[in-house]
């Protein structure tokens, strides 16, 4: 009896390590595939000069969760939206990356208890550290050591900025390398301890959405249950981002916590990625009169290509909607946000140039699609980075 037990566990304990590592050797790239599709871009439609003007734009986009999946970003994908060799093929120099440690199984832009989680699962698949399996903290931080290997392993193709000294030696250089950024979806990672934030900053962290699809300690979300501000916890959170000089992102906040957040802190915030209610009305969307309080604070308003945000996620669907931005709050306010990677349909960082079409056929000028494609971000950062 003793030896059937025993070949009976022995089977079973070799089913489940089998299991594994064809679920690590798989679903990874079954579920990047699913959650991250891509709309074709005709390029021969391009005019001749949507292809001069975007070579001499300066790029950058606000939001992508990359980090997140096992693709490596130094090396060319068929699939998902961003990588290192498509940056350079589409000119887009400069690149937010952000950290997804939590996410409901189901997308919820109406009331999102937070009581789900999808991303401990793809912790395990992905074979994440055991200690990402049950803490934020650990998920965000693991995320940011893979963009610190990346830059470590690109020969210098790829540089992680911290600062406005590290952007200013990048801009003085302008080789053929391409920059990003390290930034959070959420600030929940903290855990409900604000020395965390002191951790994440040291690990690159530079700038902190504060919340996500739910409500967390700081506050409530755009999509979660109270539709609540700024707790006191949230408070001392923002204060401690304005004594860091880091970069508040307003994605996601609930429309209570943008009016709290523009009160409270001395900086000018980002919205990583959004749409313009009046252009589209989606409850993923912030009023325009809160957009345009954002700008008023000498914030970015980074538009977002995907169709709950936008309600047409074509090249001209996202042109329409930064045309609307510009004539909302002015040129100078507007930025690109994609979402790149973020479980939403969007055609590719390769393809950015079909946007630089469009706002040129819808009649923008040179100069405001130079602003709205990357110099208004260029020149936020080089103000509102930490110095050093």
């Amino acid at each position: 009896m003793s030896l059937s037990v025993r070949k009976i566990s022995i089977i079973l304990i070799i089913t489940i390590l089998t299991t594994y590592v064809l679920a690590r050797l798989f679903i990874p790239a079954i579920l990047d595939k699913a959650n991250n599709p891509t709309i074709a871009v005709d390029k021969e439609q391009i005019s001749d000069e949507a292809k001069v003007l975007h070579k001499k734009l300066t790029i950058m986009d606000w939001h992508a969760d990359t980090l997140l999946w096992n693709r490596n970003f130094l090396e060319a994908s068929d699939y998902g939206k961003i990588d290192l060799p498509r940056m350079k093929q589409g000119n887009l120099s400069f690149q937010m990356l952000t950290t997804v440690t939590k996410a409901s199984v189901e997308t919820n832009y109406v009331k999102d208890d937070g009581r789900s989680d999808i991303i401990t699962f793809a912790a395990i698949v992905q074979g994440w550290p055991i200690k990402t399996w049950n803490s934020l903290l650990e998920r965000a931080l693991y995320q940011a050591e893979k963009l610190n290997q990346y830059e470590r392993k690109s020969n210098g193709q790829l540089v992680f900025i911290k600062s406005q000294a590290d952007l200013q030696q990048h801009l003085h250089n302008r080789p053929s390398s391409v920059a990003v950024f390290l930034g959070t979806e959420g600030t929940h990672p903290l855990e409900g301890n604000i020395k965390n934030l002191d951790r994440m900053y040291a690990a690159g962290f530079r700038m902190f959405g504060l919340t996500h699809f739910f409500d967390n300690e700081l506050g409530g979300s755009l999509h979660g249950v109270s539709k609540a501000g700024l707790t006191d916890f949230g408070r001392l959170v923002v204060k401690r981002m304005d004594a860091l000089n880091v970069i508040i992102d307003l994605a996601h906040s609930s429309e209570q916590m943008v009016q709290d957040v523009l009160a409270l802190s001395n900086r000018p915030p980002v919205i990583s990625h959004t749409g313009l209610r009046g252009n589209c009305q989606s409850l993923r969307n912030l009023s325009d009169d809160l957009v345009k309080a954002v700008a008023a604070k000498g914030g970015l308003i980074a538009i977002g290509f995907w169709a709950a945000a936008i309600c047409d996620d074509s090249p001209m669907g996202i042109a329409t909607a930064i045309k609307y931005g510009i004539d909302l709050v002015g040129a100078d306010y507007i930025a690109l946000g994609s979402d790149w990677d973020g479980g939403v349909k969007t055609i590719a960082s390769n393809d950015i140039i079909s946007i630089t079409d469009a706002l040129l056929e819808l009649g923008v000028s040179e100069g405001d699609i130079r602003k709205v494609m990357g110099e208004n971000s260029i020149n936020f950062l080089a103000r509102w980075l930490p110095q050093h």
